[in-house]
């Protein structure tokens, strides 16, 4: 990590945590969940040795950013707020975007909300979700996929936080991260990771016991809860955004996912993905790239590989 700067901004009324590296056009970089600003080391590492600014903020309620208590706060507007924010302070007008998981969840709306800020954007793993005006989303899910699909679970405060301090949070991460297990990911009420005591989770070569260790710290400080209230705003945000029901997303996108990534292999996704309906609602989708073998932590699992293709995409703009 040497040559990494970390510093925390002031951005919408909480302190936050960003980690930077290089000099050139800003790349900002989101996290998803459970994850951290670390999950994209490797590409600080590549793209800022390329002529780029990486910038990489632990997201509102992870790491060493701030964790405001309710879960209204965690809305999709406070969280394109506090990207604004850092992007202002930072002295630049527009940032390519990469993203990953809730990160890219929270990329589409920062490029639905504010696409005068984002001169491109590499989106991994999870594509555009169009607002369907007829059902809150949490109601939707638990009507296709049950009430175990794992964000039906994660709804209820304090429950799935009790579960995570039961088996540990290193046990937790471990098994999320190890996971090739395909979609919709549900989790039984009797034992919602599916750990065993007596069958010990072998981490996967591209994540050492040294990165288990940087988040498991990170999150036994901090706790879940603030990353799972980006769950539990899902409603909240289907409200919000109302008035930009059937608005297209009108900024360059290069979309990446594994052939084996449990958002992938959800019933539907194969099918948008791949299908017309994307094109329709991000019109400036310029690439659809399907990674055979590879899982949900792509950025980390094919470092190299998407390094490449975040630079042959981002160096035409």
């Amino acid at each position: 990590m040497e040559g990494i700067r970390h510093k925390m901004v002031n951005v919408n009324g909480i302190s936050m945590h960003v980690a930077e590296k290089g000099e050139g056009p800003v790349i900002l970089f989101l996290h998803g969940f459970p994850e951290l600003w670390y999950t994209w080391r490797h590409q600080i590492l590549a793209l800022s040795s390329l002529g780029y600014h990486a910038v990489a903020p632990d997201l509102r309620g992870y790491g060493d950013t701030e964790a405001p208590t309710a879960i209204t706060s965690y809305s999709c507007m406070h969280i394109v707020g506090d990207l604004v924010a850092l992007i202002d302070s930072l002295g630049v007008e527009q940032v390519f975007l990469v993203a990953h998981d809730w990160g890219a969840i929270i990329g589409w709306y920062l490029c639905l909300f504010r696409p005068d800020r984002v001169k491109a954007f590499v989106c991994l793993s999870v594509p555009f979700m169009p607002r369907k005006p007829q059902m809150k989303p949490v109601e939707s899910m638990r009507l296709f996929f049950g009430d175990d699909y794992y964000i039906c679970r994660f709804q209820e405060p304090g429950k799935i936080e009790a579960e995570i301090a039961r088996y540990g949070a290193s046990n937790v991460l471990k098994k999320i991260i190890s996971s090739r297990k395909a979609g919709p990911p549900c989790m039984p009420k009797d034992n919602a990771f599916g750990i065993k005591p007596d069958t010990p989770i072998t981490l996967p070569s591209w994540f050492s016991e040294e990165d288990l260790s940087y988040y498991a710290n990170k999150f036994n400080k901090k706790g879940f809860t603030g990353a799972l209230n980006y769950y539990r705003a899902f409603d909240l945000n289907w409200e919000q955004t109302a008035p930009w029901t059937n608005t297209q997303v009108k900024v360059p996108v290069k979309f990446i996912v594994g052939d084996l990534d449990s958002v992938y292999t959800t019933p539907g996704m194969k099918e948008y993905v791949n299908g017309e309906d994307f094109k329709r609602d991000a019109p400036m989708l310029d690439e659809v790239v399907i990674m055979e073998g590879v899982g949900h932590f792509i950025n980390q699992e094919r470092a190299d590989e998407i390094n490449s293709h975040i630079h042959d995409f981002i160096k035409s703009f």
